[in-house]
């Protein structure tokens, strides 16, 4: 099938086999770029490719602009803490909200407030964990299986502008 990777997104890890989804949430939990790999992948490897996937909408004239692509901030748990990373944030204008590991010089700069707001993508996993299809992966082929994630995230972004549009 096309576009879908030999080995299907699955691998092993310490936590058994399976997938590792990377997400790319905003600031309000609304979801905006995910990407699939094996379990064993290493999560700063796929910063670039998820990053890339980013479309937002701009605030100028009535269609709204071109897409913007890069956010303004990016918050990463430690294993996101490499200088390349943070080099390629830099160069597109993303401010790395990032905990240096304990082998590495702390960063006096480090935003600790935005960083505690980074929960909020916790809160969407949990709650794409709460899909039943998604927690336990049915799905053989990763495309199909990417394609249940973009529902998940259309159902979250409708939940959120309904819940919106009460208020």
């Amino acid at each position: 099938m096309a576009g879908e990777p030999e080995d299907h997104a699955l691998g092993r890890s310490r936590g058994g086999f399976g997938t590792k989804l990377h997400l790319v949430v905003s600031g309000d939990g609304v979801p905006l770029a995910a990407t699939l790999t094996p379990g064993q992948a290493h999560e700063s490897q796929q910063v670039e490719p998820v990053l890339r996937r980013v479309r937002l909408r701009g605030r100028r004239g009535r269609h709204g602009g071109r897409p913007r692509t890069r956010p303004h901030a990016l918050a990463g748990d430690k294993g996101y803490s490499y200088p390349t990373i943070r080099r390629y944030l830099r160069r597109r204008g993303i401010r790395p909200v990032i905990p240096t590991r304990s082998n590495q010089r702390p960063n006096p700069r480090f935003d600790r407030p935005t960083y505690r707001r980074r929960s909020i993508i916790e809160c969407v996993v949990g709650w794409l964990k709460e899909c039943r299809r998604l927690a336990t992966r049915f799905d053989k082929l990763a495309v199909n299986f990417l394609a249940m994630v973009h529902l998940a995230m259309l159902q979250r972004c409708l939940r959120l502008l309904l819940s919106s549009n009460r208020a």
